[in-house]
Protein backbone atom coordinates (compact mmCIF):
# COMPACT_ATOMS: atom_id res chain seq x y z
CA UNK A 1 0.00 0.00 0.00
CA UNK A 2 1.33 3.25 -1.07
CA UNK A 3 0.33 6.35 0.81
CA UNK A 4 0.27 9.69 -0.84
CA UNK A 5 2.17 12.30 0.87
CA UNK A 6 0.23 15.36 1.69
CA UNK A 7 1.69 18.46 0.29
CA UNK A 8 2.12 20.82 3.12
CA UNK A 9 1.29 24.39 2.44
CA UNK A 10 4.21 26.70 2.90
CA UNK A 11 3.89 28.40 6.22
CA UNK A 12 4.65 32.09 6.31
CA UNK A 13 4.27 34.82 8.82
CA UNK A 14 1.81 37.48 7.85
CA UNK A 15 3.64 40.80 8.41
CA UNK A 16 0.73 43.09 7.62
CA UNK A 17 -0.52 43.43 11.23
CA UNK A 18 3.05 43.92 12.44
CA UNK A 19 3.64 46.72 9.95
CA UNK A 20 0.33 48.32 10.94
CA UNK A 21 1.35 48.30 14.59
CA UNK A 22 4.76 49.80 13.81
CA UNK A 23 3.20 52.61 11.78
CA UNK A 24 0.69 53.32 14.54
CA UNK A 25 3.52 53.52 17.08
CA UNK A 26 5.47 55.81 14.75
CA UNK A 27 2.51 58.13 14.34
CA UNK A 28 1.87 58.11 18.09
CA UNK A 29 5.45 59.12 18.90
CA UNK A 30 5.52 61.76 16.16
CA UNK A 31 2.36 63.37 17.47
CA UNK A 32 3.26 63.22 21.14
CA UNK A 33 6.83 64.49 20.75
CA UNK A 34 7.51 68.20 20.96
CA UNK A 35 10.07 69.41 18.51
CA UNK A 36 10.75 72.76 20.13
CA UNK A 37 14.05 72.97 21.87
CA UNK A 38 13.96 75.61 24.54
CA UNK A 39 17.30 76.97 25.55
CA UNK A 40 18.09 79.59 28.11
CA UNK A 41 21.04 81.69 27.13
CA UNK A 42 22.89 84.15 29.25
CA UNK A 43 23.75 87.15 27.15
CA UNK A 44 26.54 89.55 27.88
CA UNK A 45 25.88 92.44 25.55
CA UNK A 46 29.10 93.92 24.19
CA UNK A 47 30.22 97.44 24.74
CA UNK A 48 30.82 99.51 21.65
CA UNK A 49 34.17 100.82 20.53
CA UNK A 50 34.30 103.46 17.87
CA UNK A 51 34.90 107.04 17.06
CA UNK A 52 32.54 109.72 18.24
CA UNK A 53 30.30 111.08 15.55
CA UNK A 54 29.90 114.85 15.31
CA UNK A 55 26.57 115.91 16.71
CA UNK A 56 24.18 117.73 14.45
CA UNK A 57 22.91 121.12 15.55
CA UNK A 58 19.30 120.11 15.05
CA UNK A 59 18.47 116.65 16.30
CA UNK A 60 15.97 114.81 18.42
CA UNK A 61 17.40 112.89 21.36
CA UNK A 62 15.05 110.71 23.41
CA UNK A 63 16.42 109.44 26.71
CA UNK A 64 14.82 106.39 28.35
CA UNK A 65 15.41 106.12 32.10
CA UNK A 66 15.72 102.89 34.05
CA UNK A 67 12.16 103.40 35.36
CA UNK A 68 10.80 103.78 31.81
CA UNK A 69 10.46 107.57 31.87
CA UNK A 70 11.22 109.65 28.79
CA UNK A 71 12.91 112.96 28.16
CA UNK A 72 13.24 114.72 24.82
CA UNK A 73 16.35 116.87 24.23
CA UNK A 74 17.00 117.03 27.98
CA UNK A 75 13.44 117.98 29.01
CA UNK A 76 11.74 115.34 31.16
CA UNK A 77 8.17 114.44 30.30
CA UNK A 78 5.40 114.48 32.89
CA UNK A 79 4.37 110.84 32.36
CA UNK A 80 5.37 107.64 30.59
CA UNK A 81 2.61 107.74 27.97
CA UNK A 82 3.58 107.41 24.32
CA UNK A 83 1.03 110.09 23.39
CA UNK A 84 2.95 112.58 25.55
CA UNK A 85 6.19 111.50 23.92
CA UNK A 86 4.67 111.95 20.46
CA UNK A 87 3.54 115.48 21.33
CA UNK A 88 6.97 116.40 22.72
CA UNK A 89 8.71 115.06 19.59
CA UNK A 90 6.32 117.02 17.36
CA UNK A 91 7.07 120.21 19.30
CA UNK A 92 10.84 119.75 19.02
CA UNK A 93 10.89 118.65 15.38
CA UNK A 94 8.23 120.98 14.06
CA UNK A 95 7.11 118.29 11.60
CA UNK A 96 10.61 117.79 10.09
CA UNK A 97 11.05 114.01 9.87
CA UNK A 98 14.48 114.34 8.24
CA UNK A 99 16.15 115.26 11.54
CA UNK A 100 18.46 112.67 13.11
CA UNK A 101 16.59 110.70 15.79
CA UNK A 102 18.84 109.48 18.60
CA UNK A 103 17.64 107.04 21.25
CA UNK A 104 19.66 106.75 24.45
CA UNK A 105 18.59 104.12 26.93
CA UNK A 106 19.74 103.42 30.44
CA UNK A 107 21.54 100.09 30.85
CA UNK A 108 18.74 98.94 33.16
CA UNK A 109 15.91 100.30 31.02
CA UNK A 110 13.23 97.86 29.95
CA UNK A 111 13.72 96.56 26.44
CA UNK A 112 10.04 97.24 25.73
CA UNK A 113 10.46 100.96 26.47
CA UNK A 114 13.26 101.31 23.90
CA UNK A 115 11.33 99.31 21.30
CA UNK A 116 8.26 101.50 21.94
CA UNK A 117 10.33 104.63 21.16
CA UNK A 118 11.69 103.01 17.99
CA UNK A 119 8.20 102.00 16.92
CA UNK A 120 6.83 105.47 17.60
CA UNK A 121 9.64 107.06 15.58
CA UNK A 122 8.88 104.72 12.68
CA UNK A 123 5.17 105.53 12.85
CA UNK A 124 5.96 109.24 12.79
CA UNK A 125 8.09 108.82 9.67
CA UNK A 126 11.63 109.11 11.05
CA UNK A 127 14.07 106.97 9.14
CA UNK A 128 17.39 108.30 10.45
CA UNK A 129 17.42 106.40 13.76
CA UNK A 130 20.48 105.71 15.84
CA UNK A 131 21.12 104.18 19.24
CA UNK A 132 23.85 105.42 21.53
CA UNK A 133 26.17 103.35 23.69
CA UNK A 134 28.77 104.04 26.30
CA UNK A 135 32.46 103.48 25.62
CA UNK A 136 33.97 100.75 27.79
CA UNK A 137 36.10 101.80 30.75
CA UNK A 138 39.81 101.56 30.09
CA UNK A 139 41.61 98.81 31.97
CA UNK A 140 44.69 100.97 32.32
CA UNK A 141 42.67 103.59 34.19
CA UNK A 142 41.33 100.89 36.48
CA UNK A 143 44.84 99.51 37.11
CA UNK A 144 46.33 102.92 37.87
CA UNK A 145 43.79 103.58 40.62
CA UNK A 146 44.68 100.39 42.50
Amino acid sequence: MQFKRQVKAEESVNLTPLIDVVFLLLIFFMVSTTFTKETHLELDLPEANGELQPTAAAQIEVLVSSQGGYSVNGKALVNKQLATLRTAIDEVAGGNTKLPFIITGDANAAYQAIIAVMDLAGQMGYSNLSLTTQAPAEESAANSTR
